[in-house]
């Protein structure tokens, strides 16, 4: 069944809507930094002290949803240009959209930052001080935890990271625009009357998934160069030191 461009269609559809919750969910817990230090940390440090089941199920069916569709999606355009080797079809392209004509071209891109995103923040092979920023704030029982917060603010500190994550969010803006609204079509149940109104739905959660993580290390650059404050301003020295109140190495 999922050998078939049908079935293909199905497994992008249901693994874009896993992906769909997931980066909601994950924004979600992101804007807990403008809570502060404590919320940050203590939310981090909930979700690390997860059964090692649920954590690495929860990664195991997310990279899973991850590889899916990308092969689904790769697979299905390689099947669209054999069976059209005419690419210079004018009417297509006035029909088609820019985000679904580039669709495979901003996934790709999108997925090469998920890759610098997990070295970067997760799994810290970029930064591996980033593993050190150990802290007593936002622990349950006063042992040290990991300082996600610091991690976070001197993260963003770096102008072409920022600017990397933004840009990053922008095309996955784009690839949401036109990906939510034809995962509806795929499964069959967008219906021409609701056609405008999941295209709109689409558009806005798409813009909303941007403005949700891009704000984050707009906010530190903000900071940064005194444009406004979100943060505690310990974190933001005048000098090039990272700040030591609230904030130990082992």
């Amino acid at each position: 069944m999922f050998s078939s461009s049908l079935g293909k269609k199905y497994l992008m559809a249901l693994s874009g809507l896993v992906l769909v919750g997931f980066v909601f969910v994950h924004m979600a817990g992101n804007l807990q930094v403008f809570a502060g230090q404590e919320q940050i940390n203590s939310y981090a440090h909930s979700l690390q002290s997860l059964p090692w089941f649920v954590l690495w199920g929860s990664r195991l069916i997310l990279l899973s949803a991850i590889l899916i569709h990308a092969w689904t999606a790769y697979s299905l355009i390689m099947e669209n240009k054999a069976a059209r080797p005419n690419s210079n079809d004018i009417e297509i392209t006035k029909r088609a959209g820019w985000s679904s004509l580039r669709m495979g071209l901003t996934g790709s891109i999108i997925l090469a930052f998920v890759v610098f995103h997990l070295l970067h923040f997760t799994i810290r092979l970029i930064y591996p001080e980033y593993s050190e920023m150990m802290t007593t704030v936002g622990s349950p029982d006063e042992s040290e935890i990991h300082d996600a917060f610091s991690m976070i603010i001197s993260g963003f500190k770096n102008e072409f990271v920022s600017v990397f994550y933004v840009v990053a969010m922008f095309l996955l803006c784009r690839h949401l625009a036109h990906g939510f609204s034809s995962v509806f079509q795929s499964l069959g149940i967008r219906s021409e009357s609701w056609r405008k109104k999941l295209d709109f739905l689409s558009v806005a959660y798409a813009w909303i998934i941007f403005t949700g993580f891009s704000i984050v290390p707009l906010s530190v650059i903000a900071q940064k160069y005194q444009i406004f404050e979100s943060y505690d301003s310990t974190f933001f020295p005048p000098t090039t030191e990272e700040p030591t109140p609230k904030h130990s190495k082992k």
